[in-house]
């Protein structure tokens, strides 16, 4: 087993910055509205009423804080997804599309419900989320796919299958990296996604529930999918991650967390982000995949270092000078 080494490798940090508004993603999944309160302490089971200091709003879901992420970084980003048309779906639309993001592929369903997220925050920067993934139809038979020509980058969750069966088999067509954000989901979606997935990134909890474990060992298993990378991410003890049969580490970065809320999210679109520039000379030109989980890593660990889901995810500029100081 090997440990990671920072980024920088054959290119400079200068022109790593430089060349991020060059690399193009997509991203489709969950979109969800959040409710968020903040909290001294998590529920610790059974009935119980506990006092919020603070209450508020804002855009949330995996594959739409991805896009946030590689927006705010730099990069140009598609959101594709489904939300109902209704007052929390013409909300989150219009958050994405104030950062940038293109969502002309966000189809809000006349008679659908959108996602809406229950989000609590204590004082450590611990959360509990409950979700209701919305309802809307699944067919994705309306996706523009010929618009992936001349992506750098697919990325997609788990609550779509049918939108990410489609996109990931599209861009497997035209050489384009495909990455599985592989978060808690049934057995069945994972069996479907992973054939068709280059970089699979699981948190431990859908590794355990997916695999029986969250080990390393555990981890090696998803190599019978051929997937080019299995990865896991492991919070404040970094992310594992198998590699042409070979397991490598990279520890986290050590920060106060405020709050850790999508900093899953966040890492897995500064990953895309980093993979994807290796088409038409974006930002991975150079990278190889241990240096593209150091800086989604930085990136994911400068977030918690800020209130808010969306709103903590940093700049690209604050990123690579985070890593600067790190070294």
């Amino acid at each position: 087993m090997t440990q990671a080494g920072a980024p920088g490798g054959a290119i400079g940090l200068a022109e790593f910055a430089a060349c991020a508004n060059g690399t193009r993603v997509i991203c489709l999944g969950l979109s969800a509205l959040d409710q968020i309160w903040r909290v001294d302490g998590l529920f610790e089971g059974g009935g119980e009423k506990i006092r919020s200091f603070d209450y508020g709003t804002a855009g949330g879901g995996m594959a739409a804080n991805a896009a946030v992420a590689v927006a705010r970084l730099g990069g140009a980003v598609s959101f594709w997804g489904r939300g109902g048309d209704d007052a929390a779906g013409h909300d989150m639309r219009a958050a994405l599309s104030n950062e940038g993001i293109d969502v002309g592929h966000f189809r809000l369903f006349g008679g659908g419900r959108s996602s809406v997220s229950g989000v609590i925050v204590d004082t450590s920067g611990e959360r509990q989320i409950v979700n209701f993934r919305g309802r809307f139809p699944a067919e994705a038979d309306w996706l523009a796919l010929d618009e992936v020509v001349g992506v750098s980058a697919v990325l997609a969750d788990p609550r779509w299958p049918e939108g990410a069966i489609a996109l990931f088999g599209k861009a497997r067509s035209l050489g384009i990296p495909t990455i599985l954000d592989a978060d808690v989901a049934e057995a069945s979606v994972f069996e479907q996604l992973l054939p068709l997935t280059d970089h699979a990134v699981f948190s431990e909890p859908a590794l355990a529930g997916f695999a029986g474990e969250a080990s390393d060992g555990a981890l090696a298993t998803i190599a019978r999918f051929h997937c080019r990378v299995a990865a896991v991410t492991r919070g404040e003890r970094g992310v594992s991650w198998y590699e042409g049969g070979a397991l490598r580490t990279r520890a986290a970065y050590p920060v106060e967390a405020v709050d850790t809320t999508g900093a899953g999210d966040v890492f897995h679109g500064a990953y895309a982000l980093a993979i994807g520039g290796g088409l038409g000379g974006g930002l991975g030109r150079g990278l190889g995949v241990a240096d593209a989980m150091s800086f989604a890593a930085a990136t994911a660990a400068l977030k918690c270092t800020r209130p808010g889901g969306r709103a903590g995810i940093p700049s690209l500029e604050d990123c690579l000078a985070f890593m600067r100081n790190q070294q």
